[in-house]
């Protein structure tokens, strides 16, 4: 059958449309199924630990990187982050954190869903919950549960405590040192990092360091475009290396 140049024009135009959209659906549905199988399972559940004089940028660090990530960048304000981010407490009570912040946990030890990853900040009240047991205990609970565990800062040591650091790279705030080093005397501790990643214990020097370690994170799960676009959404640098920034 013969169509007026003008209609064949069109049904050649619609024809080309339906091809495009019909790609943009099958590359969506491949792009579904890599981030949907048994390694990322979305959303990627984390939980922050929290407890009293836990340090503020240890928490909320990360909780931000993960919070602002994005598998689009073009639909930013459309589609949420592919992780959920918990706080988990001891219990439920109020938590005060180092400088007076006061934070709520979503979740306790007793009701928190299955991790993929557990973040263990630092703070004074570290030297505190070190000598916890039962706290140390679930702990280690948890990481033996979860694809990842992570530290920030004297958060290393919590880890270290229950052996989770023997034989591994670790690393922390250049002032704990020591108190890593008698926490996990069969760690190999680097002072020359900013943070380690060696699977399933991932570890980061104080503070802002967090960030770092959180963004890289991020790459960890979807590649180093989604980490690199996240941290350009923060205003902060991508840290393309583990070395520390200062002086030791």
């Amino acid at each position: 059958m013969k169509y007026p140049k003008r209609i064949g024009s069109w049904l050649v135009s619609s024809c080309d449309l339906f091809i495009q959209f019909h790609e943009r659906v099958v590359l969506n549905q491949i792009k579904k199924m890599d981030l949907n199988n048994g390694h990322n399972q979305l959303p990627i559940i984390v939980g922050i630990l929290i407890f009293d004089q836990v340090e503020v940028l240890d928490v909320a660090g990360p909780f931000e990187v993960f919070s602002v990530a994005r598998l689009n960048e073009e639909r930013r304000q459309i589609e949420p982050s592919p992780f959920r981010v918990l706080l988990l407490g001891e219990k439920q009570d109020q938590i005060l954190a180092v400088g007076g912040l006061r934070l709520i946990p979503d979740v306790t030890f007793d009701n928190c869903p299955e991790l993929d990853l557990l973040i263990v900040p630092g703070g004074w009240g570290t030297r505190i919950e070190i000598n916890d047991v039962k706290f140390l205990n679930r702990i280690a609970d948890r990481a033996a549960h979860t694809k990842l565990t992570a530290s920030v800062c004297t958060g290393s040591s919590l880890l270290g405590r229950i052996g989770l650091l023997d034989g591994r790279e670790a690393t922390t705030h250049w002032r704990a040192f020591d108190f890593l080093r008698k926490a996990a005397p069969k760690a190999k501790i680097r002072k020359d990092v900013r943070f380690t990643l060696v699977e399933p214990i991932f570890t980061s020097a104080g503070v802002s360091a967090g960030i770092d370690l959180a963004l890289r994170i991020v790459s960890h799960f979807f590649g180093t475009e989604i980490g690199v676009a996240t941290a350009r959404q923060m205003e902060y640098p991508y840290p393309q290396s583990d070395r520390r920034q200062m002086d030791i």
